[in-house]
C-alpha cells in the first residue's frame, strides 16, 4: 500500500538512491524540501544542475573543479615534482585539510579490481605516465589499505620504478584512540614497519 502520493513516492525513491542514504534519511530529505520555501528550492535545484554542467576534470591531476586546471595544480608554491596518487576526489580533500601536504596530486577514479572486472586500462594510469616525463622526484602512493588498493599500489609501483622515479607507500597502521587488542595483524604489522624514530 502506498501511503504517499506519486509525486513523493518518486522524490523519496530518487533520494533514497544516492549513496550513503537509506529510506528513512530519504524521506525526511523529501519532506524537508516539500516544506522548503520555493526559492530555497529553485537555488538548491539550480546549484545541482550549474554543477553537473560546469563541474569537470583537472587536465593535469583529474581531480573534480570547475576550472580547467585545479587550485592545487595552478597553485605555483606547490612542489610540482612530488605527486601524491590517490584514489578519488574525498582522499585528495582529506589530505588537503591536513594542511601539511605541499606536493600536487594524481586522481586515478579507482582501484584495480579484477573480481570487479577493473583494470589498469581502467583508471587514470596512462595519464600519470605521462605525467612523469616532466620533473617529478616522487610519487607517493596514497591509495587505500584495502586488497584493491593495495593491488594498485603494487602495479603502479613495478610501473613506475624503471622510470627512475621514487615511489614511496604512505604508511598504515594503529588509528589514535585504537585498542591493540581490536586491531588485525596486517595492521599491526605495517604499524610495525612504518615506526620512526622519536
Amino acid at each position: 500500500m502506498e501511503l504517499y502520493s506519486g509525486h513523493i513516492n518518486k522524490l523519496i525513491e530518487e533520494l533514497a538512491a544516492l549513496p550513503g542514504i537509506g529510506s528513512k534519511s530519504a524521506q525526511r530529505l523529501a519532506f524537508h524540501l516539500i516544506n522548503m520555501p520555493q526559492d530555497k528550492v529553485n537555488r538548491l535545484a539550480n546549484t545541482i544542475i550549474d554543477a553537473k554542467a560546469n563541474v569537470r576534470y583537472c587536465k593535469e591531476c583529474y581531480t573534480l573543479t570547475d576550472r580547467e586546471v585545479c587550485p592545487v595544480c595552478s597553485n605555483e608554491k606547490r612542489n610540482h615534482a612530488q605527486i601524491m596518487v590517490v584514489e578519488n576526489t574525498r582522499d585528495l580533500t582529506a589530505y588537503e585539510k591536513t594542511g601539511k601536504y605541499e606536493g600536487v596530486y594524481h586522481v586515478l577514479h579507482g582501484a584495480i579490481s579484477p573480481m570487479l572486472g577493473i583494470g589498469p586500462g581502467d583508471i587514470r594510469l596512462k595519464e600519470l605516465v605521462k605525467r612523469l616525463e616532466a620533473d617529478v622526484d616522487e610519487v607517493i602512493i596514497a591509495t587505500n589499505s584495502s586488497l584493491e588498493g593495495e593491488t594498485t599500489a603494487m602495479y603502479i609501483s613495478k610501473l613506475i620504478k624503471p622510470m627512475g622515479v621514487k615511489v614511496t607507500r604512505i604508511a598504515s597502521g594503529v588509528p589514535v584512540g585504537g585498542d591493540l587488542e581490536y586491531i588485525d595483524e596486517v595492521t599491526l604489522l605495517r604499524a610495525l614497519e612504518g615506526r620512526i624514530e622519536l
